[in-house]
């Protein structure tokens, strides 16, 4: 899954300079501190690392104006301790608070290669062992919300702050939910 996130990745980059004028809008790229505690405490003790996270976003095309013109976005985060990495894609909006900083929440999908559920039956011990260590996220698909708080230093950098929530929301999967909230700071650089 590592290998086919930073494929992804490098290929996107790879078309996005080409494509930039006409296609891609924005790339951005930064590190997050993965499962934090943010409502739900209960598993953040598991999974704790960094990541690196990129982002290709692209320009919103003329259908989607009558829902405030999202921009569409191709995403991976891969883990540096070898925990739940992901990829996929969605929509991010972004809405002016001022002349350089702008409110940003995107919606989406990605598939991850973290755990599922436990490999032992209950009330093995393997089992309790297992899963004091491990998020389990209960379906390979899962969502993806955030909110960014976005700061453009001039015409083409910008830098972010980011939070972002995994979970399958009982529709894309059911049983186990226990989801993944990060944190984290990106730096962006835009074609427009």
């Amino acid at each position: 899954m590592r290998r086919y996130l930073l494929a992804s990745v490098t290929a996107a980059a790879a078309l996005a300079g080409p494509a930039s004028a006409d296609l891609v809008s924005e790339i951005r790229l930064g590190v997050m501190q993965e499962n934090v505690c943010v409502l739900d405490c209960d598993n953040a003790n598991k999974e704790a690392g960094q990541s690196v996270n990129g982002e290709i976003l692209f320009g919103s095309p003329d259908f989607l104006g009558f829902i405030w013109s999202p921009k569409p976005y191709l995403m991976a985060s891969g883990n540096f301790q070898g925990e739940t990495s992901f990829g996929g894609a969605g929509l991010r909006w972004s809405f002016p608070i001022t002349k350089t900083w702008q409110f940003e929440p995107s919606v989406g999908y990605v598939i991850h290669d973290g755990e599922l559920a436990s490999p032992y039956p209950d009330g093995d011990p393997r089992s309790l062992a297992f899963t004091e260590k491990h998020v389990l996220l209960g379906s390979r698909d899962l969502f993806r919300t955030t909110l960014g708080l976005h700061h453009d230093i001039n015409e083409v950098w910008g830098v972010e702050v980011m939070y972002e929530h995994l979970s399958h929301g009982q529709v894309l999967g059911n049983g186990r939910n226990q989801g993944l909230d990060n944190v984290g700071v990106r730096v962006s650089y835009s074609f427009d």
